[in-house]
């Protein structure tokens, strides 16, 4: 959500912006914020102007009566009166003028950054840069959930009979890996100067409201039938949710967290949920990062959380490239994001493991987070999030970038230690 007063001076930023992002069919939100707010601003002056006058009045009623001018004083007291009853409609219509702005505020998208190219959909994302050389290996490599079924590593039929499609059971050497993985990808982070937290894994409706916007809260979150909870799409919800109508001290500032949990997607509209595998499902786990920094500090967190994510996938033998993402793919709080994409060698081509994110100032609007600066002033931070790495999908790079000719799988050195010293995994 963008500031009310930057979009009342700057209407046509505004507007260039929606089109930026293909989103004409908002334009009309302009115009129509602009004159409710101006109603806004002319009730309240208005009623200030009557609690003025009404105070007036009062001392005046006051003085009439003690000069025994009883008449003009009943007179003066009807048109107090009178005041009144304007001003308890104008006080009425205060709340109801600023939830409809409110409301349109929050369908309107974020400014974007100018560094983000112009582009209609994910199609017209852009690559910035290759991590280690994608290989083709000589032999071929198995669909995923064969390949892991190999392993006797998983079970979607029997996940499919207890939950139905996009569910999944990890078994043996599979849910072995899953699990090192997750805890190299802590332990990663914990070295980066990262604090480790496990968060609620639901939240209220006021928090979801406050992290994404509506479009994105319908189409992903799970509700709890009978209670004001969502189950999480990502931890970065509940991580940022925790301060909602805070005030942070600046000296605190960075705030550098990662959090694991479990997450819960409906995948609303997407494709591929029905097919045979892990790729796209609605329960998986994921190690995220998420900072909360100053306005000038955000562009260079977001430079180092990307490359975070390149890191921890290049320590573990799988080639990765960075992605811009353009306008039309970027969500509507989004400022700037990237995704980084892993290559498969069964696919020859890249796919998403990791999403990366500035959100600016959007969240912490909503939220009603600031920082008390050194001055004893408030501003608002700027929130980012990005993704460690989220496993089952995540297995699928790995099996296939370290599967090697005799059907084993290569565990990286960096992995080891959390696999109990296994240098590789062997077919049953």
């Amino acid at each position: 959500m963008i500031d009310l007063k930057f979009l009342r001076e700057n209407p046509d930023v505004v507007k260039q912006n929606i089109k930026n992002k293909f989103q004409d069919a908002k334009l009309p939100l302009v115009d129509e914020v602009i004159a409710l707010d101006a109603e806004n601003r002319a009730t309240i002056q208005e009623a200030n102007d009557l609690r003025a006058e009404k105070n007036k009045c009062s001392k005046a009623i006051g003085a009439l009566m003690a000069q025994g001018k009883r008449d003009e004083a009943e007179e003066m007291k009807k048109k107090v009166a009178e005041s009144a009853a304007r001003l308890a409609e104008l006080e009425a219509k205060e709340p109801e003028l600023e939830e409809k702005i409110r409301a349109i505020m929050m369908k309107i998208p974020n400014i974007i950054d100018p560094s983000v190219p112009i582009g209609k959909d994910d199609s017209e994302n852009v690559e910035v840069e290759r991590f280690g050389e994608p290989v083709v290996p000589s032999f071929e490599i198995p669909y995923h959930a064969d390949l892991f079924e190999m392993f006797d590593g998983i079970d979607l039929d029997g996940a499919r009979r207890v939950a139905g499609n996009g569910f999944y059971y990890l078994l043996g050497d599979v849910a072995r890996v899953h699990s090192a993985v997750t805890a190299y990808a802590r332990d990663f982070m914990i070295n980066k100067g990262f604090t480790y937290v496990i968060p609620p894994f639901m939240i209220r409706g006021g928090i979801a409201e406050g992290v994404m916007s509506q479009g994105d809260m319908d189409a992903m979150m799970y509700k709890i039938e009978g209670e004001d909870l969502y189950l999480i799409g990502t931890s970065e919800h509940s991580m940022i949710g925790r301060f909602c109508d805070q005030i942070i001290a600046e000296d605190t500032l960075p705030l550098t967290l990662t959090s694991f949990s479990p997450c819960f997607r409906k995948e609303k509209g997407a494709h591929g949920i029905e097919e045979r595998g892990v790729y796209r499902i609605h329960q998986f786990e994921k190690q995220e990062m998420i900072v909360i920094c100053k306005p000038e500090d955000a562009m260079d967190w977001y430079n180092k959380m990307w490359s975070y994510s390149v890191e921890f996938f290049r320590s573990l033998d799988i080639p990765v490239r960075q992605l811009e993402c353009c306008s039309g793919d970027l969500a509507d709080l989004k400022v700037k994001s990237c995704d980084i994409e892993a290559w498969s060698p069964r696919q020859q081509k890249y796919f998403e493991v990791c999403s990366c994110s500035n959100m600016g100032d959007a969240q912490a609007r909503r939220l009603k987070m600031r920082v008390k600066g050194a001055d004893g002033k408030m501003y608002l931070p700027f929130t980012l999030n990005n993704t460690v790495v989220a496993p089952p999908r995540m297995l699928i790079a790995f099996f296939e970038n370290n599967l090697q000719a005799d059907g084993s799988v290569k565990i990286p050195e960096a992995l080891r230690p959390y696999v109990g010293g296994m240098t590789e995994i062997k077919r049953k």
